[in-house]
């Protein structure tokens, strides 16, 4: 029989009765697993630590669990995360040697988890309102799509030479004992930044904010940062995937007993460029919000509307060294 891909989305199953990856009957709906790993929030005391949701109930890290078959958790995803897990132990050179599309798979696997439980909380609010769920068909491909991609850890499914999403890994002073993360689910885009390292993940762009960040990051990809300095390219890539105006389309490509993945050309029959024109005042919103831990507003950060504060480069384009920035970690 040849392999399935599962396709939650074609006929709305978001219930606790079947799993989240495959599809397959669970025997409980007790049959759950965390969707941040119990080794992550053992390590930074997440448990009981708020985790607000769009439409703005509060749960707690723990509370985030989604349905999965004990086999399928065995065989796929507790190998994932001891792979991860020995990785982020290792720090920065860790990760570094980690294989791109684990990281790729791990970070999909928690976002989806993410949305899965988005997708549960608003389908429970509109039913108890009496109306019927629904999300835009963007959206709504673009989460299916996700989906798709993550049943590479399960299935013989492959990427045909493309690489479906933008990574960007840094050496970072952090403190100890932080635990920064970031996550915009429209958009799929994630930060994580603990440990001495930081990454960022555009998850279906086919590398479109590598290849506009790509004069920056080949700049200081090598050096180590302070924790300002990677908030800000972090809310630049966050700013540039909001500007990231397609949908990626994909051919599925099933051969005997596996499934390519083909990308479709980004540009497509659009004349429009493929990111949307970038605005500083937007821009520096988005600064203010992730240097919130330095307290810097918006009427500094874009005093000059031309060129907003940085900390990565001087007035003259020159790299601004982390140990000359005299702020707290």
């Amino acid at each position: 029989m040849p392999v399935q891909i599962y396709s939650p989305f074609e006929k709305f199953n978001f219930s606790n009765t079947s799993c989240f990856l495959t599809g397959q009957p669970l025997q409980s709906t007790e049959e759950k697993i965390q969707v941040f790993p119990q080794w992550l929030m053992s390590l930074y005391k997440l448990e009981d630590q708020p985790f607000k949701l769009l439409d703005e109930s509060i749960a707690t890290y723990k509370d985030l669990k989604i349905p999965c078959s004990a086999q399928v958790n065995d065989a796929f995803l507790e190998p994932l995360e001891n792979e991860i897990a020995e990785a982020f132990a290792k720090g920065y050179k860790g990760v570094r040697a980690l294989n791109e599309l684990r990281l790729f798979q791990w970070a999909a696997k928690l976002m989806y988890g993410i949305v899965f439980n988005e997708i549960q909380s608003g389908i429970k609010m509109q039913h108890a309102q009496g109306e019927q769920f629904s999300m835009s068909q963007s959206i709504l491909l673009k989460f299916s799509q996700l989906h798709m991609m993550l049943q590479s850890i399960n299935l013989p499914l492959y990427f045909e030479e493309f690489k479906p999403f933008s990574l960007f890994l840094f050496k970072v002073n952090n403190r100890e004992e932080e635990f920064g993360y970031r996550d915009e689910i429209n958009t799929q885009t994630f930060a994580l930044r603990i440990k001495d390292f930081g990454l960022i993940l555009c998850l279906q762009d086919n590398q479109a904010n590598r290849g506009y960040h790509h004069e920056i990051y080949e700049k200081i990809k090598e050096d180590t940062l302070h924790p300002i300095q990677f908030e800000e390219f972090s809310g630049r890539v966050f700013y540039s995937n909001y500007l990231f105006n397609r949908l990626p389309e994909y051919n599925i490509l099933p051969v005997n007993d596996e499934i390519f993945i083909e990308d479709m050309p980004l540009r497509g029959v659009s004349s429009k460029p493929v990111f949307d024109h970038w605005v500083n005042k937007t821009y520096g919103q988005v600064l203010e919000n992730f240097w919130k831990n330095w307290g810097f507003l918006l009427l500094e950060i874009i005093k000059d509307p031309e060129h907003p504060m940085s900390f990565l480069f001087d007035a003259e384009g020159n790299k601004i060294s982390s140990q000359s920035i005299l702020l707290p970690i």
